[in-house]
């Protein structure tokens, strides 16, 4: 079956991309209920996005860096994305009409298992609920992270997750946190977050030191404040660049751990409780606070995007969170 129209982006090559038409069929073996979904807005990751853009995803990792409903292959050409929020068209009763998330690329139309989409909350705005996948990446680094009430949090690198990491610290009775960032620019969407910002790391003892710059200088910060025996998380992931990380100074004498977080699993002592649904469950519900909007810098048409991308997608940009509308 195809939808008149309808149309998905790829990433066709280093640095380009291009609108190419989609079909909206859904093998009849694969069983179980189908939605058909009409995008209504979808938001770039700049961060993960932004390596497969510029073909920093390493051979190694093709496999595991796969969408959940990508096509084509790494490194192109690839439809490659993960933040959806539509409108759905068809499918089972109650489901219709419902507007909801899902982990698919930037399209259109399209056509997916119904346990493959989550119902938005009624006062959860459609424009917001874009940043469903890095709220959840912000849950599972704090899940990772493990911080206590009273702790010193230093929070290094605010795009969007740094930011919804800081944001939920900040949630903490009696934490005391800082969100350092060595862009000034982030002052502003610190300061509506409520979040207490710094260009410079200056905190020192820190209990816990999450870092998400995607920079080897923001991890050596990281390390610089993070007192003895703490732990400092890293959420950032480099692709195929090389890190240098300064081990010698404090590291061994202060015993410090260096903890990686990954989305894509659920911490070990969380699995026998938590399923993916119900942690995007609750990623969904956390975004109802309406000073989340300030992580949305920008937003393009969909028929724009081929035009933007290459400025979104830049390793030197300063966007967070952008928006396509499909209207």
């Amino acid at each position: 079956m195809t939808s008149s129209g309808n149309q998905a982006f790829w990433v066709t090559g280093l640095g380009q991309g291009e609108l190419r038409p989609a079909t909206l069929e859904w093998p009849e073996s694969a069983g179980g209920e189908i939605v058909t979904v009409r995008t209504l807005y979808s938001g770039i990751s700049r961060g993960t996005e932004s390596l497969v853009f510029n073909n920093r995803v390493p051979q190694d990792e093709y496999l595991r860096m796969r969408a959940p409903f990508q096509e084509g292959q790494f490194p192109f050409p690839v439809k490659y994305g993960y933040a959806n929020v539509g409108e759905v068209q068809d499918g089972p009763e109650h489901l219709m009409g419902k507007r909801v998330f899902c982990l698919y690329p930037h399209q259109r139309h399209y056509r997916v298992p119904a346990s493959a989409v989550t119902a938005l909350p009624d006062d959860l705005p459609p424009g917001r609920a874009i940043l469903a996948a890095n709220m959840e990446t912000a849950i599972n680094g704090l899940w990772d992270a493990e911080p206590a009430v009273g702790d010193r949090v230093a929070v290094v690198g605010l795009g969007v997750v740094g930011l919804l990491v800081a944001w939920l610290v900040k949630q903490i009775p009696g934490s005391q946190l800082l969100a350092v960032d060595t862009n000034e620019s982030r002052a502003d969407i610190a300061k509506a977050l409520g979040l207490p910002f710094t260009t410079e790391a200056s905190a020192r003892d820190c209990d816990l030191v999450i870092h998400a710059s995607g920079r080897s200088e923001g991890l050596s910060s990281a390390l610089s404040m993070a007192g003895p025996e703490a732990r400092i998380v890293e959420l950032s992931w480099y692709g195929n660049e090389p890190v240098t990380v300064p081990l010698g100074h404090a590291f061994h004498p202060n015993r410090l751990e260096l903890k990686s977080s990954q989305v894509g699993q659920i911490p070990p002592r969380r699995q026998p409780r938590w399923s993916y649904a119900r942690r995007l469950e609750l990623a969904l519900q956390l975004l109802r606070a309406p000073e989340l909007d300030n992580l949305i810098s920008g937003e393009s048409r969909f028929d724009e995007l081929p035009a933007v991308a290459s400025t979104i997608l830049s390793p030197a940009g300063d966007a967070l969170c952008h928006r396509i509308t499909y209207s």
